[in-house]
């Protein structure tokens, strides 16, 4: 199949899907109302209260929820063909995860823009609120440990990635100060001037880039993987406790319009090059592969639908929804963008690697595609041959996607960290645990979690290990968000019908999921993972059994 054709199919399918499911949803469903006041509004602090212009709060949204996760995950599914693949990201992402995704942020800025684990204390009892709050605590450590891990891989591989990384950091600084505190504030200033101007910048560091490659050495005999651990967890403390205006809204921001382009870019390549698909159709027969069920659902979460979204828009974005009529473009709208974003990196992997050959010497086994580099190489490999179609030097695509990918890693890992500080913060302060209620413990606690995490195999790889119990925990969170979701329409007498069949879905296939998981733990040996994913499996189990007994009383 000739891969432009896909592209073309896929955005009509999802365009179509926001245009009309997504309105019926606000109406039918969710009953936008424009004139209800939100959060942002009614609770303004200046710090994490945030009234933020629709085009800007998306761009916090989209970078956040759209991390490595909708490009290692669609990398690694392919090899079980690439139609399963775009058929569970366009099934998925319509009817599971925009839906998810727009109902975790509704019901947030229906309850003061609190999370969703605060918001199951009202909906359920807090006892599930308690619970759940420990489910998302290891799904978050797991989270911020990972990508973490996944930054200093990319830094490592792609070291001209490095000074435009981190340029964004003072860039975003002066775009946040100019927008909320400066004189350009204050004069009206038209924030697409220095959208633009910023944009410029960066993609300029992106050339510089290429002539300045910065590696960080071994120091005193520590690997410079280890070190990039600890530089990037200090700085995940400074950019939590900082005001979210400062750095992290107008960082991601300034990655939206970065990454878009890029996106943009990959998308017009693929219109030049519109080169066949080479990979297999469908391709069951895997040597060493699990189960195509159920884990084709679990290894592509971002894109399809991921049980972090959640966090996402009932941690920040509820937060600073300047008009509740906004939530059908933050919420649904985000998710088909992560969706385009999922179907562009299935070409990249399966069309723009060039030939047969070339895709079986990655996925001629579930051992020869393993791994997070090898997934990283596979998007980006693929993807420089669109841009090298557009007349661009390969190492200038290289370093394009390279930045890609370690900024949807960076925003992810900005929002993981501030959200794990809510949600130890809430807790402690329900529990009276005054240390950890301020933003400064509970993001100290956060980073500190992460990073025994990280360094429990030693260098940093800790997570790594524990990437694939991240999948199924991500994926059961989405089961159980859609719970509450349900909970919440049953509540106002909405019909929960559309929420009520995707969270029947996600539940049975991820417990499924987890549970194949935890027989091969034990087989393996792997004993923390084991005990750590029983933990989940019995707190999610208690979850759905307290919260089916509250529902069908209220249905009586």
């Amino acid at each position: 199949m000739n891969a432009l054709l896909l592209v073309v199919i896929s955005l009509v399918v999802l365009f179509s899907a926001y245009r009309f499911y997504a309105r019926f949803l606000s109406r039918r469903l969710f009953k936008l109302d424009p004139s209800r006041e939100t959060p942002a509004h009614e609770f303004e602090d200046g710090i994490d209260y945030v009234p933020t212009r629709r085009h800007i709060l998306f761009g916090h949204h989209f970078a956040s929820i759209a991390g490595t996760g909708p490009i290692v995950g669609p990398a690694i599914a392919v090899i079980w063909g690439w139609l399963p693949a775009v058929l569970w990201i366009l099934v998925g992402s319509i009817f599971m995860g925009a839906v998810h995704d727009f109902g975790a942020l509704v019901i947030s800025i229906r309850h003061k823009g609190r999370s969703i684990c605060e918001i199951s204390k009202w909906l359920v009892n807090p006892e599930v609120r308690t619970m759940l709050f420990l489910v998302i605590f290891f799904a978050l450590m797991i989270v911020i440990a990972v990508f973490c891990l996944v930054i200093a891989i990319i830094f490592d591989q792609y070291p001209q990635a490095m000074f435009p990384v981190w340029l964004e950091v003072p860039l975003a600084v002066m775009l946040g100060y100019r927008f909320y505190r400066g004189s350009a504030s204050r004069k009206g200033a038209h924030i697409l001037f220095w959208s633009v101007a910023a944009l410029i910048i960066m993609y300029i560091s992106i050339y510089i880039g290429i002539f300045i490659p910065i590696r960080i050495p071994a120091i005193w005999g520590i690997p410079s993987l280890t070190l990039w651990v600890v530089i990037l967890l200090t700085y995940s403390y400074i950019a939590s406790i900082l005001p979210v205006w400062s750095l992290l809204q107008p960082r991601d921001y300034i990655n939206a319009h970065e990454l878009i382009l890029a996106l943009v870019l990959l998308l017009v390549g693929v219109a030049v090059a519109h080169p066949v698909i080479t990979a297999p159709k469908i391709n069951l027969n895997v040597i060493g592969a699990p189960q195509f069920i159920p884990f084709l659902f679990i290894t592509i979460a971002c894109g399809a639908i991921s049980g972090f979204h959640s966090l996402v828009g009932s941690g920040t974005s509820a937060k600073q929804l300047d008009n509740e009529a906004n939530a059908r473009f933050i919420g649904y709208g985000g998710m088909m963008a992560e969706a385009v974003l999922a179907i562009v990196v299935i070409v990249c992997c399966t069309a723009g690697l060039g030939s047969v050959g070339a895709w079986s010497e990655r996925y001629g086994s579930w051992h020869a595609a393993s791994g997070l580099v090898a997934k990283v190489r596979a998007f980006v490999d693929g993807g420089s041959a669109f841009l090298i179609a557009l007349g661009m030097p390969k190492q200038f695509a290289l370093g394009i996607l390279g930045v890609f990918v370690a900024s949807f890693a960076g925003t992810t890992l900005d929002t993981a960290t501030r959200i794990q500080r809510y949600v130890i913060a809430e807790l402690a302060h329900d529990y009276g645990v005054k240390p950890l209620s301020n933003r400064y413990g509970a993001t100290l606690l956060a980073v500190a979690t992460a990073g025994i995490l990280a360094f429990a195999q030693g260098g940093g790889k800790g997570a790594l290990i524990l990437w694939p119990l991240f999948g199924t925990t991500n994926q059961l969170l989405a089961g159980i968000a859609f719970l509450l979701i349900t909970a919440y329409l049953i509540e106002k007498k909405l019909p929960a019908f559309y929420t009520m069949v995707p969270m029947a879905f996600m539940l049975t296939i991820t417990l499924w999921a987890l549970t194949l998981n935890l027989r091969d733990y034990i087989q393996q040996g792997h004993w923390h993972l084991a005990v750590i994913g029983a933990c989940v499996l019995v707190l999610a189990i208690w979850i759905v059994i307290q919260t089916a007994k509250v529902l069908k009383k209220r249905r009586k």
